[in-house]
């Protein structure tokens, strides 16, 4: 399987324009989305281009792929508009034998991390900063963010393979990676 990994969206048209390219690029399986889709929420800037009404269809094009977690800026009022499932604190599968913890970062995550077996792999977004690395067994895996990336980072996303997780800048060149 190959997953498309996605998170903190924010509303942006520009940072939607790279998802649709990284799904063209990459042609995923399934899109895993770590929330944040419409709004941008108090503490961040507007992202560049926002323009939420804009982003709804471009999202919804892709409904049937998107396996999504609520972020600290998503609202029922969202759910009314978009056409996949985006109310879940977390979502948990398995990739190959490795259990994988999906989630936007703001309830679980690197800071409260919930109970699971070595070799497991913690999905997160919300920090708007990429990671991918190993503590205490538990593999820690962040796409960044599609459109208001911190840190000094790149606007950036992920691919999740059960070999291993790569970032990808906005220009579709690896960033970031690990294997395992």
């Amino acid at each position: 399987m190959n997953y498309l990994v996605i998170s903190d969206l924010h509303g942006s048209v520009q940072g939607a324009e790279l998802f649709e390219a990284a799904y063209e690029l990459h042609l995923p399986d399934a899109i895993l989305f770590l929330g944040d889709a419409l709004y941008h929420g108090p503490r961040n800037d507007l992202p560049a281009e926002y323009a939420p009404k804009r982003v709804i269809p471009i999202l919804n094009a892709h409904a049937e792929k998107i396996i999504a977690v609520r972020g600290n800026c998503d609202a029922e009022v969202d759910q009314m508009v978009l056409g996949f499932p985006l109310t879940a604190d977390y979502c948990e599968f398995y990739l190959g034998s490795r259990k994988v913890f999906m989630t936007h970062g703001h309830v679980y995550g690197p800071v409260r991390i919930p109970a699971l077996p070595s070799g497991s792999i913690l999905l997160y977004g919300h920090t708007h900063i990429p990671a991918a690395e190993s503590f205490d067994g538990i593999l820690h895996l962040n796409p960044g963010s599609l459109s208001i990336p911190k840190s000094g980072h790149p606007a950036s996303y992920g691919i999740l393979e059960e070999t291993g997780f790569t970032v990808f800048d906005s220009g579709h060149h690896p960033y970031l990676q690990l294997e395992f």
